[in-house]
């Protein structure tokens, strides 16, 4: 199976970057699903129905969340009826929307997507490991699913470093988000499970962490705010993880950093050497 994820889209310059590149994306590599992390691609800040519309209909299968899920409080209108958009399996019980669930690819194949949050420098929700544990247990990879993907939106690499170890074996790619930036130590763990300290993100590079420079150095420099941040609006670099997967296991074969657009160096997959598993 052919799988990308894209980290955080971020804001109008994040959402246009992947619907201009993702149809080419898609093409060249021949992809099976894509999953992308959509929790700032409203204004930097949460998610609206209409906005994961078009990037759907773009070639997204399904948008993951974090900690700015409920910034655009219209999504809790929406996430009941529409299983594509999810949020942090760990957010309290009886919050609307799924943390886990099982999908159909193109080919028919199961793809079983985990979304968590970390709780270190992040909000004190249920513990991501347990959650997890569980969701794993209910889409065993090469018997229930195909592919199995934990997206973890934490801040500290320790915990998703941590997470990528625990879910060795049991998923197909284990990925960070949340800090947007790429990191380079994409590899295959001992038991066959592609991991990234975290995606990148989609959108302006040119930019604090994909907000305009002006108000977070004025925050940096003065700890005076004069206004709230908003997203670069120059080109995006389209940043993600691509791994293929042997057809019987779901263990990841290659696995190997997309970037497309924008300000960093271009890394196509195709071009790019495959890490191999130890």
């Amino acid at each position: 199976m052919r799988f990308l994820f894209l980290g955080d889209i971020v804001g109008r310059s994040g959402r246009n970057g992947v619907m201009k590149h993702l149809p080419e994306i898609r093409q060249r590599l021949d992809l099976d699903f894509v999953v992308a992390n959509g929790e700032n691609a409203a204004g930097g800040f949460g998610l609206t129905e209409d906005i994961a519309n078009d990037l759907m209909q773009r070639g997204v299968d399904v948008l993951t969340g974090g900690n700015h899920t409920w910034d655009q409080r219209s999504l809790l209108n929406v996430i009941d009826d529409e299983p594509r958009i999810m949020r942090p399996i760990n957010f309290p019980a009886g919050t609307p929307g799924k943390g886990a669930d099982l999908f159909m690819a193109r080919g028919g194949q199961r793809v079983g997507i985990v979304n968590v949050m970390g709780r270190v420098f992040m909000d004190p929700l249920d513990d991501p490991f347990r959650m997890v544990d569980e969701a794993l247990s209910d889409m065993a990879l090469g018997q229930q699913a195909d592919f199995v993907l934990v997206d973890i939106h934490a801040e500290a690499t320790s915990e998703k470093m941590a997470m990528g170890h625990f879910a060795d074996g049991r998923a197909s790619l284990v990925v960070g988000t949340h800090s947007h930036v790429p990191t380079a130590d994409l590899q295959i763990l001992e038991g066959g499970t592609a991991y990234q300290t975290d995606a990148g993100m989609c959108g302006d590079y040119d930019s604090v962490i994909g907000m305009d420079k002006e108000e977070p150095l004025r925050r940096f420099t003065s700890k005076i705010g004069a206004g709230r941040f908003e997203p670069a609006g120059g080109d995006a670099t389209v940043c993600g993880v691509f791994v293929e997967t042997d057809d019987a296991s779901g263990s990841a074969v290659t696995a190997s950093p997309l970037r497309v657009g924008g300000r960093l160096r271009e890394i196509w997959p195709d071009q790019a050497p495959a890490n191999q598993g130890g």
